[in-house]
């Protein structure tokens, strides 16, 4: 029986693309592995996909009785519902340690990169196998998308070197104008306002409270009309109202290289003081990373 290698709820690039990219580690490594996601590729990812001729995992949402490699992710909250009736057998995250357990020791890659798609590239250097061509096109677009363009503070060396490597395997000399189309897809909003919502959600729990956050990135935010943005906050509402403290949607001008931040909260004073906004005033200058700019200055609010 294979393993599977699933990335987390809501999967974005590096989701889909790191359990491609893992699993061909794996199975350099002699280990049987089927890559597999918990939900349909998003725009960005559908394009990345099919520029590089590849097929998207199968998706599945109940993994009792089965064997698993995590990819981009620790968190229980953004595992299978029934992660506890699986076995775990190997984490490769670029996130903070979560909150998984295990019965027995796992093989853990855990680093501080801008991408969990660098460390798949490190670890296929490290083990000695191969990168086809396409994958590394793929896994090149994962690193250029969570890095956005290396303009993100998650970004490091490692992932330049990583990136630059991949883009020689895969034969492409311009990475600007690879992002841009990359960030073409990713801007598309022929979706229902959930589904936007929902395109890269993420829960985490703080201070035992469930918190809620969506990353809507765009080339503009002037793409997103009045009515839209009005949309966007009722259906916010509704999120808010599933179980949830807060839900917050943040919406990132990649030119712009900032982002604006919607709320439906039950402590919105804490939230707008913890990432240095106002009710009147939710334009966040420089943020772009949900992970490192967003979330650790939550967690210490919420404590």
């Amino acid at each position: 029986m294979s393993a599977l290698v699933i990335g987390h709820k809501n999967p974005d690039t590096d989701s889909i693309i790191a359990a491609l990219a893992a699993a061909n580690l794996y199975q350099g490594r002699g280990i049987a592995v089927e890559p597999v996601c918990q939900g349909e590729p998003a725009p960005e990812t559908a394009f990345v996909l099919d520029r590089f001729n590849l097929k998207a995992p199968r998706i599945v949402h109940t993994v009792a009785g089965e064997e698993l490699y995590l990819v981009d992710y620790s968190d229980l909250a953004q595992a299978p519902d029934d992660f506890a009736q699986a076995k775990l057998l190997g984490i490769i995250d670029h996130h903070k340690l979560g909150d998984v357990t295990s019965d027995a020791p796992v093989e853990c890659w855990i680093q501080p990169v801008g991408c969990s798609n660098t460390i798949i590239k490190i670890c296929h250097d490290y083990y000695g196998v191969s990168i086809p061509a396409p994958l590394a096109g793929a896994m090149l677009c994962a690193i250029l998308s969570d890095t956005v363009l290396f303009k993100s503070p998650t970004c490091t060396e490692q992932d330049k070197k990583a990136a630059e490597e991949l883009a020689k395997l895969a034969g492409i000399d311009d990475l600007n104008a690879l992002g841009f189309e990359m960030f073409k897809a990713k801007s598309n909003l022929n979706a229902s306002p959930r589904d936007l919502i929902f395109r890269d959600f993420k829960d985490f729990e703080m201070g035992g409270k469930k918190i809620g956050i969506g990353q809507l990135e765009l080339l503009s935010l002037d793409m997103i009309t009045p009515e839209l943005k009005a949309k966007l906050q009722q259906e916010l509402d509704k999120v808010k109202g599933e179980g949830r403290n807060s839900a917050i949607l943040i919406l990132t001008d990649i030119m712009k290289e900032g982002s604006e931040m919607l709320l439906c909260s039950d402590n919105a004073e804490t939230i707008y003081t913890a990432l240095k906004t106002s009710a009147g005033n939710t334009w966040m200058p420089g943020v772009l990373s949900r992970k490192k700019q967003v979330v650790p200055p939550l967690q210490a609010a919420f404590k």
